[in-house]
């Protein structure tokens, strides 16, 4: 049954749910819990510059970068809301030294684990430029056993839901269980996500590439050659924001290639594997792009590190696809 544009987020989940007869409800909730935190995420994103939550707080996390008050916050809503509402066993956050289990009666039974990025480019947050929440769902390796790090490190190729939220000129999230792809946009005259963008699919041509172009001399060779081929070969054009969440929407919508290859001083990658690439390369693959490391697909790794990095390429199909066969990397 098709559903409507302007159906409400809510609605949207729970008229899915209606297709899978042996659904508990417990992955819908976490969905719309998600949902609510990043209402609550986008209120204070728009206030940057009115309140004291612009620039770092003197700490750094795991990653070794500087904490931004906004990472902080959201991290923070994102715990309080999921944790709270009995569908998981455990989370982990890209703010967070080590995954956190959830020791409570209904989290030792409950089937589900969250990996999330609470603020995707909040380097981006003094300058109003775009920014966004990433995360992914799995289900648990073994009811039998006690939630632990096994359950957080599996292939995105288990990934049950992935998505993101993007604060930008609009706010809106997109998401997939693995059935498509679908975008919706806060209105907020109803503070309701709307399906605003159903059954979203990349364009097979065009588009643009997005790179750090002054990391260009940084990267090998053969990234170097497939970056001239398109721009000598297929004339593209670069745009770059510098938030992930950003350039893969835009990637998403316009079609083209987003790259973030490994440099002489970063050989394994800069972005997180369970916190960026996959969630991201399992929304691009379900809207009919592709994703790699540059030689095999990011959703086939096998993880062994919670903040784990790899190289990054995802985008239109034939443009990854030339990239692997052509010009790969090692």
């Amino acid at each position: 049954m098709k559903i409507e544009i302007g159906t409400t987020l809510d609605e949207f989940i729970i008229r899915r749910e209606k297709n899978y007869p042996d659904a508990t409800g417990d992955l819908s909730k976490l969905l719309r819990d998600i949902g609510v935190a990043a209402k609550l995420i986008n209120r204070s994103v728009n206030k940057a510059g009115l309140v004291d939550i612009l620039g770092d707080n003197g700490e750094t996390n795991i990653q070794g970068e500087t904490v931004q008050k906004l990472d902080d916050y959201s991290n923070e809503v994102l715990k309080n809301y999921i944790a709270n509402g009995g569908q998981l066993a455990g989370f982990g956050s890209e703010e967070e030294d080590e995954v956190v289990i959830i020791n409570t009666e209904e989290g030792k039974n409950a089937h589900y684990v969250v990996l999330f990025d609470p603020l995707d480019g909040s380097k981006n947050i003094d300058i109003n430029a775009s920014i966004g929440t990433i995360f992914s769902i799995y289900k648990r390796t073994d009811m039998e056993e006690t939630c632990s790090l096994k359950d957080f490190l599996q292939k995105g190729t288990e990934v049950v839901a992935a998505g993101y939220v993007i604060y930008g000129s609009s706010t809106m999230m997109v998401y997939s269980t693995g059935n498509g792809v679908n975008g919706f946009t806060l209105d907020p005259s109803i503070g309701e996500f709307c399906l605003s963008h159903p059954e979203m699919k990349m364009n097979k041509k065009g588009g643009h590439y997005s790179v750090n172009q002054a990391n260009y001399k940084l990267f090998p060779e053969n990234v170097r050659r497939y970056i001239d081929y398109l721009v000598d070969d297929l004339d593209m054009g670069m745009r770059y924001i510098g938030s992930m969440v950003g350039d893969v929407h835009r990637t998403l919508l316009k079609g083209g290639i987003f790259m973030y290859p490994p440099t002489t001083s970063a050989p394994s990658g800069k972005l997180r594997l369970l916190y960026e690439a996959i969630p991201m390369s399992f929304l691009i693959n379900q809207a009919g792009g592709k994703s790699s490391m540059g030689n095999a697909s990011i959703l086939e790794i096998n993880p062994t590190e919670l903040h784990q990095r790899c190289p990054v390429f995802m985008g239109n199909k034939d443009l990854i696809e030339t990239l692997e066969t052509q010009y790969p990397t090692v």
